[in-house]
């Protein structure tokens, strides 16, 4: 029998009425956008997630465009991120007119190198063609990126620093959630992330009380805030007054009762996701590249990836076993058609292109049984001795 990837029915199994009757209140309430249930989670949201401010939107994708329009990014702007990551994370950048430059991981934790996005961002400046505005680093697989050493570059260049916590919301550095360090916080609520709905949604968490203001009226339209119609006389309802161009990003919500039954269990599956992950590290740490997660960290491991150079083969291999894997990413963003014209940082993106050639993905989810896990480290195990 197939060992599953993700177990999302057992999550759900656990719920269970609760979660049920929440769906079904919101199902006959008819409040079906913009709910109560949606204010309720963006307060737990702020709570769980260490911010003053969360703003619920449609998708991950629209919570990174969101904070783009409000700074005003567009034509002629530089957004520098790494090319070893999901689509989204590079593509929101020409939806706004900017340009992504796109700048080499570390190589043993797969996030954004600050080294090289001081290099990339002085040669930006000396080259004068765009202007640098802002960063994304993305916590990938689940661990927090060097948020210290990252936001000291932005500081000293004057950029925005976003945290795409899409594959990581609830990862930590020192007990401290990203947004202590970035300008904002973004994350996706796709059903695989470690905290998922049952459909699409995102959040951005901020501190900065204008400019969540202002993210609440790009949300819907441009609709007029509360600053925006102080003074004025306008009696109607504030999306009938719109100050600026906006978006549709409003989450639905069913997508926030789900969320908020998920978020009553979440801190209990990060921790046994570190259990599943520290089982996988004790059986495969020594014949294997296992994950290196930075000093400080903690994981919330949407991916347990390991590195094999005959990636293939052992995809083959555990297919054979009836163990499933995924490979992210194996063409990275900057090899893609509609990217391939955005600028590098200097030197390339020499780690960026060994990895993606070497890393495969385990399954990986709160739930995986040990003797699951078992049967997943002993074919791993069999191919590496099979092929020494």
């Amino acid at each position: 029998m197939s060992i599953p990837f993700i177990d999302l029915q057992a999550q759900r199994k656990r719920l269970g009425q609760p979660l049920e009757d929440a769906i079904l209140k919101v199902v006959r309430s008819g409040a079906y956008v913009m709910g109560p249930e949606i204010a309720a989670l963006e307060t737990e949201l702020t709570r769980f997630g260490q911010a003053p401010h969360a703003l619920s939107c449609g998708s991950g994708t629209e919570a990174l465009v969101l904070p783009l329009m409000a700074w005003g990014i567009g034509p002629g702007d530089a957004v520098f991120c790494p090319s070893f990551t999901f689509a989204a994370t590079a593509e929101v950048m020409p939806l706004v007119g900017a340009s992504p430059v796109f700048v080499d991981i570390r190589p043993d934790t797969y996030t954004l190198d600050p080294d090289a996005l001081d290099a990339a961002v002085a040669a930006v400046r000396r080259e004068g063609r765009l202007t640098p505005r802002a960063v994304i680093a993305v916590d990938l697989f689940g661990q927090p990126a060097d948020y210290p050493a990252l936001a000291a570059v932005a500081q000293a260049h004057g950029l925005k620093l976003i945290a795409d916590s899409a594959q990581g919301f609830g990862c930590t550095l020192s007990g401290r959630h990203p947004i202590h360090w970035a300008d904002v916080t973004t994350t996706s609520f796709f059903p695989a992330k470690p905290l998922g709905c049952y459909g699409d949604g995102g959040a951005v968490l901020s501190k900065d009380a204008a400019l969540h203001e202002t993210l609440v009226s790009l949300r819907v339209h441009g609709q007029a805030t509360a600053s925006d119609i102080a003074g004025r006389t306008f009696e109607h309802d504030p999306k009938y007054l719109n100050l600026r161009i906006g978006m549709n990003s409003r989450m639905d919500t069913l997508q926030a009762a789900v969320l908020l039954q998920k978020l009553t269990i979440f801190e209990d599956e990060i921790a046994a996701r570190n259990r599943v992950a520290d089982r996988y590290e004790e059986g495969l740490g020594d014949v294997v590249r296992t994950p290196t997660v930075i000093a400080g960290g903690t994981s919330v491991w949407a991916q347990y990836t390991i590195e094999v150079a005959e990636r293939n083969a052992l995809a083959a291999h555990l297919r054979e076993q009836d163990v499933p894997t995924a490979v992210y990413y194996p063409i990275p963003i900057h090899r893609q058609p509609p990217y391939a014209g955005f600028p590098q940082g200097p030197g390339g993106l020499p780690v960026t292109e060994a990895k993606a050639a070497t890393v495969i993905s385990l399954p990986m989810h709160p739930y995986l049984q040990a003797d699951d896990q078992d049967r997943v480290v002993t074919a791993v195990r069999g191919f590496v001795k099979r092929n020494r």
